[in-house]
């Protein structure tokens, strides 16, 4: 007699369980934890370039920095002087909570966390497995560019579904794109009603003050 086992299910059940514990942590320390997602190329380390830039002067931010493969990225990032913690997955597509957990330990252990106002988690690249295992985070953040096209959050809806922000990143591109942001924004609120939604250009600061806002007012 063959038994079968539903592992995909245990696995987010486990990692569900290091979320919660990683979620502890943050509520313990008063830091606000953000989890930005998105596809490759989307935006999301140029948009932490420019949310250091505007808010590490006033609060106290730290970076999990995840991606597959090297430290480019945090390379970026600590320019702006603040704790960037690199994570790299390996084959694996999306951050989970052990991994943040290692990063949260580090991090405890060089500064005091009591000290940080928020934490901004750079999540790998994936439409898709990012927004399945929760990390711990109070809000999920999603990019989505312009450039992917109108029918994204159709094709790719948990994404669009588990987001409390959506920013549409690279509007300054849309005179030069068939495109319609309407339609992108409608086929969002098809997946989740409730999501803000921000348009923006890291290139032309157009949308970025709406991000600070909404940002900073989570804390």
């Amino acid at each position: 007699m063959h038994q079968t086992f539903d592992l995909g299910i245990n696995l987010l059940h486990v990692n569900q369980d290091g979320a919660d514990h990683n979620r502890a942590h943050f509520d313990q320390w008063g830091i606000t934890c953000f989890n930005l997602m998105s596809s490759p190329g989307a935006g999301k380390t140029v948009l932490l370039e420019r949310t250091l830039a505007a808010l590490s002067n006033k609060y106290k931010i730290a970076v999990i920095e995840g991606d597959m493969t090297t430290e480019l990225d945090a390379e970026r990032l600590r320019k702006y002087d603040v704790p960037v913690i690199a994570i790299n997955t390996g084959r694996s597509c999306h951050l989970d909570s052990k991994m943040v957990a290692g990063g949260l330990h580090r991090l405890s252990h060089e500064y005091n966390p009591n000290d940080f106002d928020m934490v901004l988690v750079e999540n790998v690249g994936n439409l898709v497995c990012p927004a399945e295992f929760e990390v711990g985070e109070h809000f999920k953040v999603a990019l989505l560019s312009i450039t992917e096209g109108e029918d994204k959050p159709l094709k790719y809806p948990i994404m669009f579904q588990e987001a409390d922000c959506l920013l549409i990143t690279k509007i300054d591109l849309a005179p030069y794109l068939d495109i319609d942001l309407q339609q992108i924004e409608a086929n969002v609120r098809q997946m989740n009603p409730d999501v803000t939604i921000i348009p923006l250009s890291t290139k032309t600061g157009v949308g970025l003050e709406a991000w600070f806002t909404w940002l900073t007012a989570k804390l």
